[in-house]
Parts: structure tokens; sequence; C-alpha cells
């Protein structure tokens, strides 16, 4: 199945990388926002203002206009020629009389008489309810498109405001005066411009501001976040400037009082684990020499213990054997407290490690045999390495010891191979194991999965990890794998050259002969960086 890719996309890694870029972009967007609504409030306002205006004004002067048109024509007895000339006269003298509108006269002969305007700017609503209205002191108001018979002449919005005139014959000819608004949709065109020029500028403006306040808050912090680094790296000298008394100045006296406080514990701590450090090895170094002298009494008695009754004779090979772990335990002290001390070194040479495994492999042959097991070795060819053979060699016995002391007198499996970077050797015992998730326990000093099992073959508890130290010294690889009742297995990877670091180990970690689990997928994985 092929796997989702979860890294975050180019956008939002953008975005989530600079404080200074979310402020100017969450500032300019608000911003945007409210000065987009509030330019949408003030031109809707003023439209509606001019609109009003204008629809109060056209209505007054059309009413106005009406009342000469109708005093001009009362008392006029005219034929039906004579009265279209007239009402033509009547319409020049409206349209001369103003320039905010033209006039239209609707007749039932001769249809709309007008000056240049076309039928169509007249709606239809408006003349349906001009013509059934018996009313001429009452004007009707609307809005309309004004269209002109030139066709050159591109339309534009007005208001038209409908009436009734009253000619001698006592009909009602409907009047329409038709007020284009061009002079508004100017006046609104200039205030659009100015009102969109204002919102770019203080968007600008805005946009200056947010950045100015985001350098003023994101410098401090981005000096808190350098001086933090610095102190984690290990410069505990690193202060942060306090300038002013607000709560970036507050910020930067809590992490310079966090830094002293941190340097003084860390202090303590250096100091008390030189001070352990030295304790351990000194009073190693003083054991060194009476347990010499007991030692040697301890060998001087054993050796005639034959001799000696049986009661004392057993309390002598107790002695004797006590102090040899005696003496095991204050080697392993003494080589802990060096790697305590960053004093440990490498004396490299180009070992076989596979001729070193089968050493080691029938020095132990003994003690398996005690232990009734045997070991088993399979190797193959070019297992050369850089590395210190004395400290290759500890790790190798401290994992065989391992083996043979937990078991369980079935046959331990030791298996050596490499590849072109690395080398690796896995000890594989079938014997009480551990669980997963004691898989990093087993390195800790003096660890026990049982702390009431004995040690049958004497170990001191610091074997395992002092075979880590030295893997780590080596840039190599430690690494364990268990399952209870059914063993443990252990791998150390070393590179070719301790200048190479492991990347993949030759030999897996997870045993051939076992079904892999969710809790062994899980352990391989926490040992795999170790």
């Amino acid at each position: 199945m092929p796997t989702r890719d979860r890294r975050p996309s180019l956008l939002r890694r953008v975005w989530g990388s600079s404080l200074s870029l979310r402020v100017v972009a969450t500032t300019l967007g608000a911003a945007l926002l409210i000065l987009a609504a509030s330019a949408w409030m003030i031109l809707f306002q003023a439209s509606l203002g001019i609109l009003a205006g204008k629809k109060a004004s056209a209505e007054s002067e059309a009413s106005a206009a009406l009342s000469r048109m109708q005093a001009a024509l009362t008392g006029t007895d005219l034929s039906a020629a004579a009265l279209n000339e007239r009402l033509n006269q009547l319409i020049e003298q409206a349209t001369a009389s103003s320039a905010q509108y033209q006039v239209m006269i609707e007749t039932p002969v001769t249809g709309f008489i007008s000056g240049g305007l076309s039928g169509d700017s007249v709606p239809r609503s408006l003349q349906d309810v001009a013509r059934g209205s018996d009313r001429a002191d009452v004007v009707w108001v609307t809005p309309t498109l004004v269209q002109y018979r030139d066709s050159s002449v591109p339309p534009v919005p007005g208001f038209a405001v409908c009436g009734n005139l009253r000619v001698p014959s006592g009909d009602l000819y409907p009047v329409f005066f038709i007020f284009p608004l061009t002079q508004e949709a100017s006046t609104l065109a200039v205030l659009e411009r100015a009102v969109l020029t204002t919102v770019a500028v203080l968007a600008i403006a805005l946009v200056g501001i947010a950045y100015l306040v985001a350098r003023q808050v994101g410098k401090p912090v981005r000096q808190a976040s350098d001086v933090a680094r610095r102190i984690a790296a290990g410069d505990f000298e690193q202060r942060l400037p306090v300038v002013g008394t607000d709560d970036l100045a507050s910020l930067a006296v809590s992490m310079n009082d966090m830094a002293s406080t941190l340097s003084a514990q860390i202090g303590q701590l250096e100091e008390l684990s030189r001070l352990q450090r030295r304790f351990v090895s000194d009073v190693s170094h003083e054991l060194r020499t009476p347990l010499t002298t007991v030692r040697m009494a301890s060998d001087l008695l054993y050796d005639v213990r034959d001799d000696m009754k049986p009661t004392l004779t057993r309390t002598v090979e107790l002695m004797h054997a006590e102090v040899g772990r005696f003496e095991t335990l204050l080697a392993d002290l003494l080589e802990i407290s060096r790697f305590d001390a960053g004093a440990a070194v490498l004396s490299l040479d180009d070992v076989d490690i596979a001729g070193l495994v089968r050493e080691e492999v029938a020095d132990m042959r003994r003690l398996a045999e005690k232990a009734g097991l045997t070991v088993n070795v399979r190797t193959e060819a070019d297992m050369v390495a850089e590395v210190d053979p004395r400290r290759v060699r500890r790790i190798v016995r401290n994992l065989l010891f391992n083996a043979i002391e937990h078991g369980e007198r079935r046959p331990v499996e030791v298996r050596v191979a490499g590849d072109k970077h690395a080398v690796a050797v896995t000890v594989r015992d079938h014997g009480v194991g551990f669980l997963p998730e004691q898989a990093q326990l087993v390195f800790n000093r003096f660890w026990r999965a049982d702390p009431s099992r004995q040690r049958n073959l004497g170990g001191t508890g610091l074997g395992l990890s002092i075979a880590l130290e030295d893997a780590h010294l080596h840039n190599g690889w430690l690494q364990a794998w268990g399952r209870p009742g059914e063993g443990a297995l252990f791998r150390l990877t070393l590179p070719r050259t301790p200048s190479d670091p492991v990347q993949v180990s030759p030999l897996p970690l997870l045993p051939t002969d076992v079904g892999a689990g969710a809790d062994d997928d899980a352990a391989v994985e926490v040992v795999s960086h170790e």
C-alpha cells in the first residue's frame, strides 16, 4: 500500500515559518475586510442619499412644470392639428426652461411626442398608471432607463415622472418628465474612486504598521529563541537584554533568572558527578592493594585446602570464589569510572572479527559445559574491521557470559556476518528472555529482569553496561531483543572503520526462529537507534 506523504504543503511551511508574515497577513486580511465593508456602506448610503434627493427634486420640478403647462393650455380652443402643434410648443418651452429633464406627451392619435427620446424610456407600468387615472393634479415617480432615438447615444439610468395634462376638450393626456442621472452617476463615480483610493492607502499603511509591530514584537522573541538555543548548547553565560518594564522585559528577566538557576544547578550536578567519579576511582584504586593481599592469602589457603578439615575447606572455597568475584567487580568499576570521566580511548588495529569470536567461544567452552549447554558458531569470510581488540573481546565475552548465564541449558547460537560498511555479531540464547519493553533496561548497571534471581556464574551486573559503552566508543550499536520463555538475542554492529558510522546492520535483530508480533516490532524500533 503506498504511504501518504505527510509533509506539509509549501504554503503551510511558509505560513508556519514566519511570525511577521502571519501578523502582516492576518492584519491585512482583517483590515481589507473591514475597509471593504466600510467602503460598501459609504457608497451605499451615498447612493441612497443622492437618489432620494434626486427623486424629490424630480417630483417637485415635474409638478411645477406640469402646472405651468396646464395653465398655458387652459381655455385654449384648438382643433386636433392645432392641439398637437401646441403640445409640441409646450414640450419645447418646458425643455428650454430646464436642462434637468426632457418631456414626452402621449396622444391618442400620434402616440409619444418627444424631442429626442425613445418611447421605451417610459416604463410600461407607469404608462398603465397614467392611463388608468382621471386626476390631473397628481404625479407618479419611478426609476427608468433613459433611451434615445439616436442609437449612438448610450442609455443612462434616470427617473420617469408622470402626470396628466387636461386639454380643452376635457380629455387627459399623459405627460412624462424624464430625468437622466448623468450628473449623479458622475458624482458617484468620483466618490467611488475616492473611497477605493482611501481604502488602498489605508491598507498599505496598515501593512506597514503591522510589519513594524511584528518586528517590534518578533525581535525580542527571536533573541529569546537564539539565547535559549545557545543555553541548550551549553553556553550558560548567555543572557537577554532587558529594555523597559513591559511584558517582553518581564520575559527577558524570567529567562535570565531561569538561565542563572539552570547554570547553578548544572554546575552543582557536574561537581557532584565529578566527586562521585573521583570517589569511585579513588576507592577502587585504594582497594587494589588490600585486595591483592587478600587475594594472595586466599590463593595460599585455597592451595592447601585439602589438608584442612571439611568445614574449613568449604569456607576457603567460598572465600576464594567471592574474592575472585570482588576482583572482577573492582576491575569493572574502574572501567566504568574511566567511561564516566571520558578517559576511555581506542587502541585500533585491523582485526578478524570472526577469528576473535571463535577464540572467545573456545575460551568459554568449559563454562558452557559447566552450565550444561553448547555454543554453536557460524561465521563468514572477510570479517576484518579496524577496532580495539581488547574492547571487542570484552563485548563478545560479556554477551557469551550473559547467554550462558540465562540460557537454561539450551544451545547458544553465535553468528558473524558483514557487508561493505559494517560487521555484526549476534548471540542468541533460548533461555528465560525478557519483555520487549525491557530491551533498553538490560544495559542498565546492576539491572535484573527478576530481582529475586541469583547470579549462577558470579557476574557483576556491569558487563552489559561496559559492553554498550565499548560499542558506542567504536561508533557502533549494541542492541537487544527478547521474549519471555523464548530467550534473547543481542546484536553487536561495528563499522569497518570508526570514522564511518553504522547505517544498517548486516544481521537482523529479530530472530528467524520466532514469529514477528506487534511487541517485537515495537522493540526492534526502540533499540534500532542506539
